[in-house]
């Protein structure tokens, strides 16, 4: 069985920075790549940054370009999201997302194609 714990979030103020870890686990887990997404109250979850199973590519929606920094010990099962100069509407839970992969540098930015989801750790940034 595999899982994924996030840890790291919390209460904060605008511009301030935050460090999300997720943690994957479990004796079925392979290569894979890792998403980060959020959902804030009312909307859907939408992709926020993606690594690559081996490190070497990475994705960004815009909201997140050059604010967060996704990263991942290569061919390691944990990975980081390093969030800074925070906004209010960064506020969501944030969730961390693994995708078996084939090909080591693949990664998505759907939802529907990640396979294994974490628990979620909420992000709440005030004003």
């Amino acid at each position: 069985q595999v899982q994924l714990v996030e840890s790291g979030g919390g209460l904060v103020q605008a511009g301030d920075s935050l460090r999300l870890s997720c943690a994957a686990s479990g004796s079925n887990l392979g290569a894979f790549a890792m998403g980060w997404f959020r959902q804030a109250p009312g909307e859907g979850r939408v992709f926020v940054a993606g690594i690559s199973w081996n490190g070497r590519r990475t994705i960004y929606a815009d909201s997140a370009k050059g604010r967060f920094t996704i990263s991942r010990e290569n061919y390691g099962n944990t990975g980081y999201l390093q969030m800074t100069r925070l906004k209010p509407e960064d506020t969501a839970v944030y969730y961390c997302a693994a995708e078996s992969i084939v090909v080591a540098a693949h990664i998505a930015t759907s939802s529907h194609s990640y396979d294994y989801w974490g628990q979620g750790t909420q992000v709440t940034v005030s004003s």
